[in-house]
């Protein structure tokens, strides 16, 4: 692996590292040691797409990338380093010769495919384009394309490259310090009309060869990426999810913990396919079971609840932890307020700058974490860096306000940059404890109005359960139950 690739994959894994919170991998097992192919995936958020996959798989991996991209900063120095190829999209008209760019964009493709052929991989996203959809958008033609040219390429009695699936799965794609899973699925099974294996069967048309390989990438990556109509019956499903996971957890007598990226996307996936499966079969029994989930969650929201807080209540209530709670309600609403009063001042400027950035360079919502990952890395370490500037050439006022503090212009610019860094990181949560703390007091304080409320709902989630469990009984769903009520994989 060439050292330019292997540090700015390094370099890469560091971002995403600091952008999300965590980053799960799961299927590198099903990953050929030898020999090449082609990674293909959705692509819901914009460079953080390639930026995942490029940090996560074990190999080296070569990216075709629109040729525009090349002109911006960094970005474009970066994208040469690794070996990107520029595709030169008809539909991007920025005044050159259409024929020269189709020509441009053959030659590109070819020396692609040849890396493919000669055992490396490469990665597409065959929608062509990002999006915020949660559904797969138009399958175009251009990865069979491609899969057909790199086996025209390959060595005579070499195995052709293979096509490996790739799910990624955002619990909040544009959100800084969230969580990230990329599963990596076996290759998928091509039959000999499909694979085009030499002169071993009668080929078929050539447009008709490209259009059945491009059914069968759209039908797996369907399955893969847990495609839905829409976002609102996509949040349901995860709602779903949620009440049995709990239920499950709550009759086993286990907490129900912190959920992974892995077991959330596997428990999506059991939900995802007992629906469709179901809604082929029982229609109105699907549908009246969705109502109901719908209801439940208004009113678990109205609550301000989660699933699992019905049986424990939210954080902070139980009765012992009474001091507990007023110890948090003063860390919250005293002691962390100054240190976010600094951190949000060092801040601010960077962060409205990422604002405004993102809304005018990214053409569309998908495009925001990109825009966030790429300026942020520079704007908020000069942000710091222009803070202890600041303060160390004020500390004799600081040592007036503070006598207790040193009269050191560099322990003035250290503090600044701690107390810049700290309270940029607290700021993040803050919301949260706040919303969780007032919780915690509003409850406490209203605990007996709610206790029927509450009755009431853990009613409701444990007949949606048996509910859900009755229309999945008999089929085979992905993933296993522990005894805790965990999903597991298999």
């Amino acid at each position: 692996m060439p050292s330019a690739y292997s540090t700015v994959v390094g370099f890469v894994r560091f971002l995403t590292r600091v952008f999300f919170r965590d980053v799960e991998v799961t299927g590198t097992e099903h990953l050929p040691e030898d020999g090449g192919g082609v990674l293909v995936s959705w692509h819901p958020n914009g460079m953080i797409d390639p930026g995942l996959i490029l940090s996560q798989f074990p190999r080296q991996v070569i990216f075709g990338a629109r040729h525009q991209l090349f002109k911006w900063p960094v970005l474009g120095s970066v994208m040469r380093a690794i070996g990107t190829v520029p595709i030169y999209r008809a539909r991007d008209t920025d005044g050159s010769d259409l024929e020269a760019r189709r020509e441009a964009n053959n030659k590109s493709l070819d020396a692609l495919a040849e890396q493919v052929a000669a055992g490396s991989f490469s990665c597409l996203f065959p929608e062509g384009h990002s999006h915020d959809a949660p559904h797969l958008q138009h399958i175009k033609t251009g990865a069979a394309r491609f899969y057909y040219r790199a086996c025209e390429l390959q060595i005579e009695g070499a195995p052709p490259p293979v096509i490996i699936p790739v799910g990624l799965h955002y619990d909040h794609k544009r959100g800084f310090r969230s969580n990230a899973l990329v599963a990596f699925h076996p290759p998928m099974e091509l039959d000999d009309v499909i694979a085009k294996l030499g002169d071993r069967v009668e080929e078929p048309p050539e447009e008709d060869r490209f259009a059945r390989l491009t059914g069968r990438i759209e039908r797996v990556l369907r399955d893969v990426v847990h495609c839905t109509e829409s976002w609102e019956l996509h949040y349901l499903m995860h709602r779903a999810r949620k009440l049995v996971r709990a239920e499950r957890a709550h009759r086993a007598g286990a907490s129900p913990g912190r959920v992974d990226m892995g077991e959330r996307t596997l428990g999506f996936a059991r939900v995802w396919q007992g629906y469709y499966e179901r809604l082929e079969t029982h229609p109105e029994q699907v549908g009246a079971v969705l109502e109901r989930i719908r209801l439940y969650d208004q009113d678990l929201r109205a609550m301000a609840l989660h699933d699992h807080e019905l049986d424990r209540g939210p954080k902070l209530l139980r009765p012992i932890l009474g001091l507990y709670l007023l110890l948090q309600a003063m860390l919250v609403f005293v002691l962390l307020p100054p240190v976010l009063l600094v951190g949000y001042v060092v801040n601010l400027f960077p962060l409205a700058g990422l604002k405004v950035l993102s809304k005018v360079f990214a053409k569309a919502r998908k495009d925001e974490a990109s825009i966030k990952l790429l300026f942020g890395i520079v704007a908020f370490p000069l942000a710091w860096g222009g803070a202890a500037v600041v303060a160390a050439m004020t500390h004799g006022k600081l040592h007036t306000i503070w006598p207790n503090l040193p009269d050191t212009p560099m322990f003035a610019g250290f503090m600044a940059v701690v107390f810049g860094v700290v309270g940029g990181i607290i700021a993040l949560p803050y919301s949260r404890l706040v919303q969780e703390t007032l919780r915690s007091l509003r409850v406490r304080l209203t605990r007996a109005a709610r206790a029927r409320e509450i009755t009431r709902l853990k009613v409701e989630r444990a007949e949606l359960f048996e509910a859900v469990i009755g229309l999945s009984a008999g089929l085979d769903l992905p993933g296993a139950v522990d005894p805790s009520g965990r999903i597991v994989a298999e």
